[in-house]
């Protein structure tokens, strides 16, 4: 479960009337600095990401899931009922398997190249309207 003061900056973001992904930003930005301490790793930048909206969905946060994953219908079909023992199990071997993974997959450099990669996926007038909120945004929180 996430820590009590991402939630609650995640519902100050919320009362604020900040936007879904807003809220979920903290968390993704909890994750990352959980992984840059050295907690655990992750294969990738994009499940670091994932990590982190999964834990604003645990907390409440109304984020949309992607559009463009591949949907789990076999998880939907089946729907195991685990006992807490085979829960605490699982929870122990996906943490020993995240240890594993490396922490570099959320530097500075790697976090960049996602991000460009995924402003190159989305259309020109799509980047331009992204680059002018910003600035509107910076111009109001500075």
């Amino acid at each position: 479960m996430p820590e009590k003061a991402v939630v609650d900056k995640a519902k100050k973001k919320a009362r604020q009337g900040l936007s879904p992904s807003t809220q979920a930003g903290e968390f993704v930005k909890s994750e990352i600095d959980t992984i840059r301490s050295g907690k655990h790793g992750a294969r990738s930048t994009k499940q670091a990401i994932a990590i982190g909206l999964s834990e604003a969905r645990r907390a409440g946060v109304k984020v949309p899931k992607n559009p463009n994953a591949k949907s789990a219908s076999s998880k939907s079909k089946v729907k195991r009922k685990a006992s807490s023992e085979t829960t605490a199990q699982r929870k122990k071997a996906a943490l020993k398997a995240l240890k594993r993974e490396p922490t570099s997959t959320v530097s500075r450099k790697s976090l960049s190249k996602f991000a460009k990669a995924a402003a190159r996926k989305r259309g020109p007038s799509a980047r331009k309207a992204s680059a002018a909120k910003a600035v509107r945004t910076k111009r109001m929180h500075a």
